[in-house]
């Protein structure tokens, strides 16, 4: 891994910071501005709905556009709405922090789609997984530093001190894109940048007719000669999100349950050990050589080895047995991210964005969908029996999977 592209994961780091950071700050500044919970969730409905959309045009984009300047873009629009924010935190209008949620949630997108496909051309496809690896367990740093540190920098500068750090780690993300100048997309894709045709389309040395280009912006386009197994892996990816909202929501109301004194510390040793846990994944897997450790069959264990661990992890454990399945539940889900993003980058180039902007509108829609269903079942039921439902969901869908896997192997060997 050269030393670029690991400056390039600490930018990322930063910027993943100020996010998570920004995460907790915003939710508490739009309760400030609505004066209601129903506008918290509007609002964060608006911003998962931003980030639907962008999924579905992502693959079209990078047709048009090289992955940095999408990168690098995306940040400075995220940065650009922050600093308004920031201007604006004593006297911010509704529709102000509704367009600045929009950026957030599309622009957040945009990036991570980018991000993704491009790194098979960052640092090769035998240094993918390391890579994936190095950007999970950066990614799961921030999540940690940024919901500790949240309290503090809040309690010490307000939400202006919050959106201001946000801010400036967007900057730092872009100014990192710029100076190092990655290369982010095949050589054909980089000359194409600026033309108005898109890069498939220059391939075949000529312009499409109105109706395959109105095509274009179709998703299913990315889908096709993509083999199922890999659609299927989407598909529970985005059943993952549905189910992970489930203990998303859970775990604050079990916090101040099992920590009424001190739910903040309960949750921030919880998100901890989760941390630790995706950390030994890429310690793991970047030990494994082989396509197979990240195939198919390889996603659809993880899953379910990480919904039984965030179901155990609501059952009222003991402190150390509740670290246990903490680090287990991270293990796993740093698992799964790694080799799902790795399989997703062996296809070939050209349908690797739409697979991603696929991948993600699939986990948007898995969240929302989930967010609103588990705040709903809360109401009436207690949290260990909606996370195991939630969870049982994923489980079951990581088995069909999995059966799946077994049943293809089998057709391959009786084919020979």
């Amino acid at each position: 891994m050269d030393r670029r592209f690991r400056i390039l994961v600490s930018a990322y780091a930063v910027s993943g910071y100020g996010n998570y950071l920004n995460l907790i700050a915003l939710s508490l500044f739009t309760y400030e501005v609505t004066g209601t919970a129903l506008g918290v969730g509007a609002a964060m409905a608006l911003r998962l709905f931003s980030g639907f959309l962008a999924g579905l045009t992502a693959g079209a984009l990078s047709g048009r556009v090289t992955r940095r300047t999408v990168m690098i873009w995306t940040d400075v629009a995220q940065g650009a709405a922050m600093t308004v924010l920031v201007l604006t935190a004593s006297t911010t209008p509704v529709w102000l922090l509704a367009v600045a949620v929009m950026v957030l949630g599309a622009g957040n997108t945009f990036f991570t789609v980018a991000l993704r496909s491009a790194v098979p051309v960052m640092v090769g496809q035998e240094a993918r997984a390391r890579a994936n690896g190095l950007l999970v367990t950066a990614r799961s740093l921030a999540t940690v530093l940024g919901f500790a540190s949240a309290a503090p920098v809040i309690g010490f500068g307000g939400y202006a001190a919050a959106f201001a750090i946000n801010a400036v780690s967007f900057l730092c993300s872009a100014a990192a894109l710029l100076v190092l100048r990655p290369r982010t997309d095949d050589e054909e894709q980089e000359e194409q940048e600026g033309r108005d045709l898109p890069a498939d389309t220059a391939s075949r040395g000529g312009a499409e007719s109105p109706v395959r280009a109105g095509r274009g912006l179709r998703l299913w386009r990315g889908t096709a000669g993509v083999p199922s197994l890999v659609l299927g892996m989407i598909l529970l990816r985005g059943i993952d999100a549905l189910a992970s909202s489930s203990h998303n929501i859970a775990l604050p109301m079990v916090a101040h349950s099992a920590a009424p004194d001190e739910p903040a510390l309960f949750m921030t040793r919880f998100w901890a050990a989760w941390a630790v846990g995706t950390v030994l994944a890429h310690l793991v897997l970047k030990r494994r050589q082989g396509e197979a450790a990240w195939d198919e069959r390889a996603f659809a264990l993880g899953t379910c080895a990480m919904s039984l661990s965030f179901v155990a992890a609501f059952l009222g454990l003991p402190a150390f047995a509740l670290v246990g399945a903490a680090v287990s539940a991270g293990f796993a889900d740093g698992w799964t991210e790694i080799v799902h993003t790795s399989r997703l980058q062996a296809v070939p180039d050209r349908q690797r964005g739409r697979l991603f902007g696929l991948s993600a509108t699939a986990e948007q829609s898995g969240f929302a969908v989930g967010t609103v269903a588990a705040t709903a079942a809360l109401e009436t039921l207690p949290a260990p029996a909606v996370v195991g439902a939630f969870h049982g969901v994923a489980v079951c869908g990581g088995l069909v999977l999995l059966l799946f896997t077994f049943g293809r192997r089998g057709a391959a060997r009786r084919s020979r």
